[in-house]
This record gives C-alpha cells, structure tokens and sequence, in this order.
C-alpha cells in the first residue's frame, strides 16, 4: 500500500455541532481529488448518541446536552481533557473497507499507548481500545459515498465523572480511564502528535500539510 498525502488541522476546542456539519459538509462536497484530511481538536462537555444509541443509557445527564448524531455506535461522552480525532477519508482511494479502518484506528492507539509503557487491548464485538478493562478510547464512524466522517475519543487528562452518569457505548458499569492516570503523557498536544504519527504509520499516510483549523470551524469555542 502505498503512501498517501494527509492534511492535518489542529482545532483546538471547538464546539461539537458546528464541527460535525463542517465534516459532514466537508464529506458531502469532496470529489476524487480532494485530499484526505485528520482533525484534532477538543470539545466543551456534551453526551452523543449514535444511530443506535438508546436513551435509557442516558441516566443521569445534568447540566451537560445531549445530542443524537449520526455516527455509529452508542452513547459517549467528549470534554476537555479528552483527544478528539475525525478521520475523513476515501476507502475507495485508500484501498481499506470499514473493518480495516476501524482496526488500523485501534492499533495506531494501540502501539502509541505501547509507547507509553501502556499495555493495551482491542475486545470483540465493541469497538475501541481498552486497559485492564477500562476503556481509553472509543470509536463511532460514518460513512457516506465511501468517505468517513466522525472518529476517535481518547482519553488523555480529563475529567471521567461524567462516564458514570451514562452506560458508556452502551455497556452497564464500564469504566474508563485516562493516559495520564495510567502514567502517561498529561498533554493533549504532545498525545495528538503522537496519534497522527501512529495513524501515519498504520494506515500509510504522510503528512502533506499542517493547519490552525478550518473555515468551517472556529477553533477556541466553549
């Protein structure tokens, strides 16, 4: 397989609704010869539910919105502390189906935790990435004319009360955890460098340009 360039915006913390029409919007209009694009950023706290997310898994939400999205997968919660990573990408053109992208996420967390001195793991059947049990990141992808939008949540030093105030990606009792409580980099900055260098290296990317954010975006939000 051979490389492809990547572009790479850095939103810094951007609310979810806006950066999810700008994704789908950004989804909608690109042709074959748009380049493939990583966004980093951080949102303000917010709940969302996946198409197959189900309410009763919403307990106890206070103060913090929910949404209903349309990615896959269930219910999670984003906030500050915590990586957020949007992959929007051409399988066609990248030659991978959505199987293949969803495992190739897994293992760039994977062998970056590794890194760390992070022993992790993937589990059957629920995606994302897991630590003695604990889940450090979660996945929820869409993909529309065979192009992804949504992504990754990693938990890099954020505050985890907000997990138990629903049943994460559906599961009763899940708990979850956080690099830095594992030992790991505390910096939201330094673990985003080091995710695109791991997705980089397992889904064959080189990264072409590198952007403060996005038209459609304003970075900073919340």
């Amino acid at each position: 397989m051979k490389e492809l360039p990547l572009i790479v915006r850095e939103l810094g913390r951007a609310e979810y609704e806006p950066t999810w029409r700008a994704m789908s919007e950004f989804t909608d209009r690109r042709d074959g010869d748009t380049r493939d694009e990583l966004w980093l950023l951080e949102h303000p706290p917010v709940f969302t539910l996946g198409q197959a997310g189900r309410r009763e898994h919403v307990l106890a939400p206070g103060e913090i919105p929910v949404l209903q999205v349309d990615r896959g997968g269930q219910v999670t919660y984003h906030g500050p502390g915590q990586l957020v990573a949007y992959p929007l990408l051409d399988l066609r053109r990248r030659g991978i189906g959505i199987r293949q992208l969803v495992n190739g996420l897994e293992q760039a967390v994977i062998e970056q935790l590794a890194g760390y001195g992070i022993e992790a793991a993937r589990r059957d059947k629920a995606p994302g990435v897991y630590v003695d049990g604990r889940k450090i990141a979660a996945l929820g992808l869409r993909v529309r004319r065979g192009c992804t939008f949504h992504g990754l949540a990693f938990n890099v030093n954020m505050n985890l009360e907000p997990f138990r105030r629903i049943n994460p990606c559906g599961y009763e009792g899940l708990e979850t955890t956080t690099v830095a409580d594992l030992g790991g980099p505390e910096s939201v900055e330094r673990v985003g460098r080091d995710l695109v260098a791991s997705i980089c290296r397992v889904l064959r990317y080189s990264v072409g340009d590198s952007a403060p954010g996005t038209g459609a975006v304003s970075a900073g939000g919340g």
